[in-house]
């Protein structure tokens, strides 16, 4: 059976900073401790994913400008979980809310790597967008 078929998904169920740090670090990123405490207010919403034990397996947290845009950011998928489609449904289920929500548009960017799942497993579609690395612009640079 499908992961995602036995994690119970929610939107904006409460969730923890301990917990995402856990997922985190569980998920092989860098996890910083306060981080959802300060993110979670300025959020449209997210998407929880918990298996039968009550713990965290799968996160996206859904940003948004207050409009019409809205941006995923954090997707994360339990290790023993991934590639059994909970990070898939994790993503599905907020574009269902973010579109529930009023927004036209859902953006992701993502590193080369996880293309087959965003634009493959997703539905995703390439766009041409602009990157600025704000720790790396020189005082001099020209600036947007």
């Amino acid at each position: 059976m499908d992961s995602h078929q036995t994690a119970d998904l929610a939107w904006r169920a409460p969730v923890t900073d301990e917990e995402l740090v856990t997922l985190t670090l569980a998920h092989g990123g860098a996890a910083s401790p306060g981080w959802w405490d300060r993110v979670h207010p300025h959020s449209l919403g997210w998407v929880t994913a918990r298996d039968g034990s009550g713990e965290l397996v799968g996160f996206v947290n859904v940003a948004w400008d207050g409009a019409d845009h809205a941006f995923l950011v954090d997707t994360k998928t339990h290790p023993r979980l991934q590639r059994r489609g909970l990070g898939t449904e994790v993503v599905r289920q907020a574009v269902v809310q973010a579109r529930n929500a009023g927004c036209e548009w859902l953006f992701v960017d993502f590193e080369p790597h996880l293309a087959p799942f965003y634009l493959g497993a997703c539905g995703f579609r390439t766009t041409a967008a602009g990157l600025v690395h704000l720790p790396t612009l020189d005082a001099g640079a020209r600036r947007p």
